[in-house]
């Protein structure tokens, strides 16, 4: 899934980023709107990734300006940070609950797939209710080895 699927813009997602500082007492500065569309443009970052993306494009912001801001889009519900198998929270903007979606996860290489499938969703459903939940979120990640991986011999 990429970006063009989504129901909102950048800009529309910036200006829920702006609310969220102003909620927060904070102001949208340059470096704070630099690390969210960073985060907008690339998935699953972790904040040192992040970091060095963010530092192509500006050498002045800080580690401290990267985090703090990832923290704080996390507490307002517009990042959501997830284990993807390497022992790091790797970050995902949030863009609604129509953004719902799962992962195939390389465990050689780390390549990350998102996928919908409406089957997949129906028995996850089915598997809640045959046990008596009622599903308030779930999550899927799939590991194994990317067409790559495979293709150059590489084990798990």
């Amino acid at each position: 899934m990429d970006k063009g699927d989504v129901s909102i813009t950048l800009q529309e997602w910036l200006q829920q980023v702006e609310s969220a500082l102003v909620q927060d007492r904070q102001r949208m500065t340059k470096q704070r709107r630099l690390v969210a569309e960073t985060l907008w443009q690339h998935r699953h970052f972790n904040v040192d990734e992040l970091h060095r993306q963010v530092r192509e494009r500006d050498s002045a912001i800080g580690y401290a300006t990267t985090y703090r801001t990832v923290k704080l889009l996390e507490r307002a519900g517009l990042v959501h940070a997830g284990q993807f198998g390497d022992g790091t929270a790797r970050f995902e903007v949030v863009v609604g609950d129509s953004d719902h979606h799962d992962h195939l996860i390389c465990t050689r290489c780390g390549a990350i797939v998102e996928f919908e499938l409406e089957a997949i969703e129906q028995l996850q459903k089915q598997v809640a209710e045959l046990h008596g939940y009622a599903l308030t979120a779930h999550r899927l990640d799939m590991f194994g080895l990317c067409p790559s991986c495979q293709k150059a011999g590489k084990r798990i």
